[in-house]
């Protein structure tokens, strides 16, 4: 018995060492692997749209002051006492000190061109201030008392709805744009014979710019020593759209 399992040990033992040898010599011995990669490109796409409306409940005011002065001091001097005074009186209609800030303050010199040379005339002091006020109604205020402050520039007014109400507003026009982009690929691909998968890609399209609305002084308001008109502001409502596109694949 034992004899008999000497050749089969000695064949195999032979062939391990010829083929260790072999790849010594001439390298690992050579394997076919053949791989193949698919690529579905056959997309079918839809767009839906959702719109809710809402009314706004903060408006966010440009106020300026120009001022113009034989020195910077002097005209720097104008323009800080009526902003600190703009200031002032916005804080007590209950305005938060983080919703004013400076947007813009520049120092200009002032020439005269008539007799044909430049010469310096003085010089000139814009500031502007950004106001956010909540709630709406007392944009109105904030105005009037700006332009008997002194306040030579309004304008800018924009009308928004506030931050966390317009995340829920936008939710809820993103939910009827996809509802309509599902029913739209279920109709269109009923109708052309296609037969649908899955979704494979969601894009929303921001398509809410918010555009201020023109605000122009009176010749009474920037002039004139008598009460101009209380002011009136109408905000109407804004519209919070979204557009989505939505991406099957098909079969």
């Amino acid at each position: 018995m034992v004899r008999d399992l000497k050749i089969p040990f000695f064949t195999v033992l032979f062939i391990f060492v010829g083929l260790l040898a072999y790849t010594k010599i001439f390298g690992p011995l050579p394997f076919s692997v053949t791989s193949t990669t698919t690529t579905k490109e056959s997309l079918f796409t839809v767009q839906g749209t959702g719109e809710v409306t809402a009314i706004p409940d903060t408006a966010i005011v440009s106020l300026g002051v120009n001022k113009q002065a034989t020195t910077v001091e002097v005209a720097k001097q104008q323009v800080d006492q009526i902003i600190n005074k703009i200031t002032e009186d916005v804080k007590a209609q209950g305005v938060e000190a983080n919703n004013i800030k400076t947007t813009n303050y520049s120092v200009n010199p002032s020439y005269d061109w008539t007799s044909g040379q430049q010469q310096l005339t003085g010089y000139q002091v814009d500031a502007s201030i950004q106001v956010e006020v909540t709630p709406i109604d007392k944009a109105n205020t904030v105005v009037d008392l700006a332009t008997k402050d002194g306040a030579t520039q309004v304008g800018g007014i924009t009308f928004i709805v506030n931050e966390e109400k317009r995340k829920e507003l936008q939710a809820e026009a993103r939910k009827q744009a996809i509802a309509e982009a599902k029913e739209k690929a279920k109709a269109l691909s009923s109708e052309a014979d296609i037969r649908l998968g899955r979704i494979i890609d969601v894009q929303e399209t921001d398509v809410n710019p918010v555009a201020p609305m023109r605000y122009e002084m009176s010749a009474m308001a920037k002039d004139s020593v008598e009460p101009a008109q209380t002011t009136e502001l109408n905000p109407g409502e804004n519209v919070i759209t979204s557009m989505v596109t939505l991406s099957y694949e098909t079969y």
